[in-house]
């Protein structure tokens, strides 16, 4: 079990929700835009913030802010927003 957050675990979760973030954009069901948006800007913000934080070698909160931008692209999948069902990268109905 992974008791530590090291730069290998980071990279691995920047790139799982980039790429989720971007399957995500593509598959936003007709009506839903307005809402895709608000997920889509806040996913936005907090890989921002995670980029932040790892650049300040806060490594703990970069680990968080990515898990708030994956659990809104999460939440997005759940709520029908996005038309995604690949559950190697978001959680599926």
């Amino acid at each position: 079990m992974e008791k530590e957050i090291t730069k290998e675990k980071l990279e691995r979760y920047f790139d799982l929700t980039t790429r989720a973030l971007k399957i995500a954009m593509e598959r936003i069901i007709p009506g839903k835009e307005k809402h895709a948006k608000e997920i889509i800007d806040m996913v936005k913000n907090y890989l921002s913030d995670a980029e932040h934080f790892e650049k300040k070698g806060d490594w703990v909160n970069a680990f968080a802010a990515l898990n708030y931008a994956h659990g809104w692209l999460d939440s997005g999948v759940r709520l029908e927003i996005f038309d995604v069902h690949d559950d190697t990268l978001f959680t599926v109905i």
